[in-house]
């Protein structure tokens, strides 16, 4: 697979078979993505895969949380500005409407979205997961550095026939997440990130980007823009 198909075949997958992930490849991925760029090689990331009896156990202990109605925990950090600007706000917006239409779920139907949402805390059923945490002192430049280390890991993790879905839902139950992977407390968890084969049953959308030149201006020679 060259680097422009694991490029465009990548996207969120939400629906995973329960085929065990081969170790030998989560090792082959992480190694290879060590070399994501990082300025002044801080290599800022730091991931624990949790698979098997102790991701089982992360999920369920999840799972009672919210049976018991427990909105999550206290926000570390914040995921999306309060109030989005035209066009993020239109593009979020357009992007849940795609997602909950092909999964058959109407615009008004609270209990079947929110089940939706729920699914995050299983994983959408894949049997491995990651768990990226960053140190708290860092600064913005860093919090970019593990957004590169997390792309290569994906694409990576395509090369080797895997998809994954980034998760920023596992930030909201943190604490459970700290009380599986016992992390250092000058760590700060900022996404799961679920791995494993897609379930090709579960219908998806596959969401669009904007035009090329809603996000990329070319400046030329002869004055053309």
């Amino acid at each position: 697979m060259d680097v422009y198909e694991a490029v465009a075949s990548r996207r969120a997958v939400r629906g995973f078979t329960d085929t065990e992930v081969p170790r030998e490849a989560l090792h082959r991925v992480l190694s290879a993505a060590a070399r994501a760029p990082s300025g002044a090689n801080l290599q800022p990331w730091r991931s624990y895969v949790l698979t098997g009896a102790p991701l089982a156990a992360l999920k369920d202990r999840v799972a009672r949380r919210l049976a018991t109605g427990d909105a999550g925990d206290r926000r570390e950090y914040q995921m999306y500005p309060a109030e989005l600007a035209s066009p993020y706000r239109e593009r979020r917006s357009a992007a849940a409407e795609q997602r909950y239409a092909a999964l058959g779920i109407a615009r008004d139907d609270l209990p079947a979205r929110q089940r939706a949402v729920a699914a995050n805390w299983d994983c959408f059923g894949a049997p491995a997961a990651l768990f990226c945490y960053l140190d708290r002192d860092m600064a913005p430049t860093q919090w970019a550095d593990v957004g590169m280390y997390l792309q290569t890991v994906m694409l990576l993790l395509r090369a080797e026939g895997l998809h994954s879905c980034p998760q920023v839902a596992w930030s909201v139950y943190h604490r459970s997440v700290a009380e599986s992977v016992s992390p250092p407390e000058d760590l700060l968890l900022f996404c799961g990130v679920s791995i494993g084969y897609e379930d090709t049953g579960i219908g998806h959308a596959r969401i669009g980007r904007a035009p090329l030149d809603e996000t990329v201006t070319f400046l030329d020679g002869d004055g053309a823009g």
